[in-house]
């Protein structure tokens, strides 16, 4: 799954492409439309596909952010401001085209999903193979209350003491610390990638519980995290096997991930062994962290 970095890349060189622009058009692939009509919310959250349709056309892009591991899109249409946020799932991915066959990979155009024909002819296009991802349109964030939940972001002032706070409450207490950190209500976007990162770099054993670590190793290893999340945006993110920026372009934190997917570890050339945390696969190296 997509996690912050990731996400902030393709909020990057999406914005520039996408800000100032309106919507023509709109086409949602049958797969959705099928999947809509059974009662199973594919990708288009919140409404049915036609009303989604509807009220997409003619909406100005204002701008383009990001909140934790979601995309959002400031619209406009008249004097009405709404908001489009999109989550990338596991394999979501966003490509700005003229057609689409400059979407080059044909897994990622074999699953195209949705497509926003804009006014000057261009495309924005949404693909996902494995169809986890959401757009859900609101007029504001509001209107989607779990959206309201989520952690200050990891580079704003407030995050470190939010993180120390929640991780003393008896429902995180006596949680494994990588279930806690991966939660986005105590830390937001850092996922299985960037936790299982930060852990090793500052030697703790992922099933330790929160409360068996001092606040200030704590402190640390909240830091520890802000410092490889930003080394991963630098990087482009990591691609691991769909992400992909909206140029089709992957990422290059991958080839500096010292722990994750890994055999052996690279500070002391143990075997690494995995445990199953949160429903993720957690590699350690049972030597280096404790």
């Amino acid at each position: 799954m997509p996690e912050l970095p990731e996400v902030e890349g393709v909020v990057r060189a999406f914005a520039p492409e996408a800000i100032g622009r309106t919507i023509k058009d709109v086409a949602v692939s049958d797969v959705v439309i099928k999947s809509k009509e059974q009662g199973r919310e594919a990708i288009i959250k919140g409404m049915s596909t036609k009303d989604f349709i509807r009220q997409m056309k003619q909406m100005s892009i204002v701008n383009v952010t990001r909140r934790s591991k979601y995309i959002y899109i400031d619209l406009q249409k008249g004097n009405n401001d709404y908001l489009l946020v999109s989550h990338l799932g596991m394999t979501g991915a966003w490509f700005v085209v003229n057609t689409i066959e400059e979407v080059v990979e044909e897994k990622f155009r074999r699953h195209i999903h949705v497509i926003f024909t804009m006014e000057d002819g261009g495309l924005l296009v949404y693909s996902d193979i494995r169809r986890f991802g959401e757009l859900r349109l609101l007029n504001v964030e509001a209107d989607h209350p779990p959206l309201l939940k989520m952690a200050p972001e990891p580079f704003d002032e407030s995050a470190c003491n939010h993180f120390l706070d929640l991780t003393q409450l008896p429902r995180y207490a006596e949680k494994p610390i990588k279930e806690v950190i991966m939660d986005g209500q105590v830390i937001s976007g850092c996922g299985n990638i960037y936790a299982t990162e930060a852990l090793f770099r500052m030697n703790i054993h992922p099933t330790r519980k929160a409360r068996r670590i001092s606040l200030k190793r704590k402190k640390e290893l909240f830091h520890a995290i802000v410092d490889i999340l930003q080394e991963s945006i630098d990087a482009g993110g990591s691609t691991i096997s769909d992400y992909r920026n909206i140029n089709g372009e992957a990422g290059g934190m991958q080839h500096r991930l010292k722990i994750y997917g890994r055999k052996v570890c690279l500070g002391c050339d143990t075997n690494t062994k995995s445990v199953r945390i949160a429903g993720r696969t957690s590699v350690y190296c049972p030597k280096c962290q404790r």
